[in-house]
């Protein structure tokens, strides 16, 4: 199985800005679709933004367009996202995705197989 691991989350203030890695462990394969989603308390599990590596095309929600970024390096098997001008509204875990190969909706997160356990943003 293919382990992913996030960082980069913690406390910060209103305007702010967070860079959020995922690690994966090492896997083989041409193409897959990496994510990130976000689930605020009492809240459902939302995409925020995804990177395609067949076509590196990205994809982002409504809320997360033009504040962030997201990217990969393929030689280290992570991605980042970048946010900014963060507000409280931003408050969530934020959760790494893969889907391997990728199939369906950037947004859809039943097509993702492999999760990592998330990393929390709060924005005060």
């Amino acid at each position: 199985d293919v382990q992913l691991v996030e960082s980069g989350g913690g406390p910060v203030q209103a305007g702010a800005s967070l860079r959020l890695s995922c690690a994966a462990s090492e896997f083989t394969a041409p193409h897959y679709c990496m994510a990130w989603f976000r689930q605020a308390p009492g809240g459902e599990r939302e995409g925020v933004a995804a990177i395609y590596t067949g076509n590196g095309r990205t994809y982002y929600s409504a809320s997360g367009q033009g504040r962030f970024t997201i990217s990969r390096d393929t030689a280290k098997y992570t991605v980042y996202l970048q946010m900014s001008n963060l507000t409280p509204a931003d408050t969530a875990m934020y959760y790494c995705a893969l889907d391997v190969p990728p199939n369906g909706r950037w947004d859809d997160e039943e097509r993702y197989t492999y999760w990592g356990r998330g990393t929390q943003v709060t924005v005060s």
